[in-house]
């Protein structure tokens, strides 16, 4: 166990989420006439509650027990008050790290969570696209056993310019001998984002990232744009998962330097793949045990759950189980395991994070009934 203080900073992308409840009768309605112009569809009282990578992460990972601290930006106005004050109803040190920039606009989503449907986002970036580097304080980064950060696809400053920002950051928390995480989200194909040369930044990133955790479609936009088209075109990418695309993917962020990636793939469950003993060995504070982790790979398929409210941070609940799991020093498959469990509790709250679990109530769920896997390991 590393003297280390705190077990987990997340640090990234934070925003309010504006949930309002979509009622049975209007969740029937076709998409089109939802959003025609004019239309008035009544809704449910609104869950406004703390959204975002840093959030999502970093609060469900302090429900299964860990000691962890939150970095993000917000501005100066009515929502990142609303913001700090959400935070601090967990912990001082949750909104310890935070940064209040004069003058700039508080990130939120107005989410539109349908029962049994996708949900569909409405995102203002505002603040998280003037985090930098030097909006972390490596002083408390050096302080924990793992850093974590979240969504570079949705903060300018970390994907423009070839990624140099986010380069620099993670290089500068690898410096201190701290485990890194990262996780994206799916770039805004129209946007500045989805203009962005994806292979090179994450060429210049991954280096530094000891555990890379993309979902599947994210990773195959990020360095295989055309084959994203193409499976796009036909339906979801979901229906179309292969063994061969899950290994080419994982093998080719290995390759660039990651040490371990684990990808999300939804409602069918997820695969991980460790590399080899060198590179575990070499994670940092809270490096595995290699011959738990290297060169190992599963696909876990995710656990059955009788109704689904809401997917809102499903994926975020996933990496908070992954990574709690590998901090209390699991092999590659438990972790996967955990991954699943805290993905399956998510779903079944409106919120991001108040389906999270202790710790021991997680734990005795892997032994529940799984959903069949949709893709076999040789």
């Amino acid at each position: 166990m590393s003297a280390n203080s705190i077990d987990l900073i997340a640090a990234g992308h934070i925003c309010l989420d504006i949930t309002p409840e979509i009622l049975q009768h209007v969740s029937e309605r076709p998409l089109t006439q939802l959003l025609r112009p004019g239309s008035l569809n009544v809704v449910g009282p609104a869950a406004v509650s703390t959204g975002g990578a840093v959030a999502n992460v970093g609060l469900a990972a302090k429900r299964l027990g860990l000691d962890v601290a939150l970095m993000g930006k917000c501005g100066d106005d009515l929502l990142g008050d609303a913001l700090l004050a959400a935070l601090r109803r967990h912990s001082s040190r949750c909104a310890a790290g935070m940064r209040k920039a004069p003058g700039e606009h508080t990130s939120y989503s107005v989410v539109l969570a349908a029962p049994g449907a996708d949900r569909i986002f409405f995102h203002c970036p505002g603040a998280n696209d003037t985090f930098s580097a030097a909006d972390v304080d490596l002083e408390l980064v050096a302080k924990a056993r793992m850093f974590y950060f979240g969504y570079p696809p949705l903060m300018a400053r970390m994907y423009s310019g070839g990624g140099d920002e986010l380069a620099e950051l993670l290089g500068g928390v690898k410096d201190r001998g701290v485990t890194t995480a990262l996780d994206v989200a799916l770039p805004d194909p129209a946007g500045d984002a989805g203009q962005a040369d994806w292979p090179a930044i994450l060429a210049a990133a991954l280096p530094h990232v000891d555990i890379f955790a993309p979902s599947v479609e994210e990773l195959t936009f990020m360095l295989d744009r055309r084959r994203y088209e193409q499976l796009a075109a036909e339906g979801d990418i979901l229906d179309r998962l292969t063994c061969e695309l899950l290994r080419e993917l994982a093998r080719h962020c290995l390759e660039l330097g990651a040490g371990i990636v684990m990808i999300k793939c939804g409602r069918h469950g997820l695969y991980v793949r460790g590399g080899p003993p060198a590179r575990i060995a070499a994670t940092g504070t809270a490096a595995p045990d290699p011959s738990g982790w290297a060169d190992r790979e599963v696909f876990a398929p995710s656990y059955r759950v009788e109704r689904v409210v809401s997917a809102t941070g499903a994926g975020d609940s996933a990496v908070a189980g992954f990574l709690a799991a590998l901090l209390r020093g699991a092999d590659l498959p438990v972790a996967a395991d955990y991954a699943c469990a805290a993905g399956a509790q998510n779903v079944q709250a409106v919120d991001a994070v108040s389906g999270i679990r202790t710790w021991e109530e997680t734990t005795a769920l892997l032994g529940d009934p799984r959903v069949e896997p949709v893709v076999t390991l040789d």
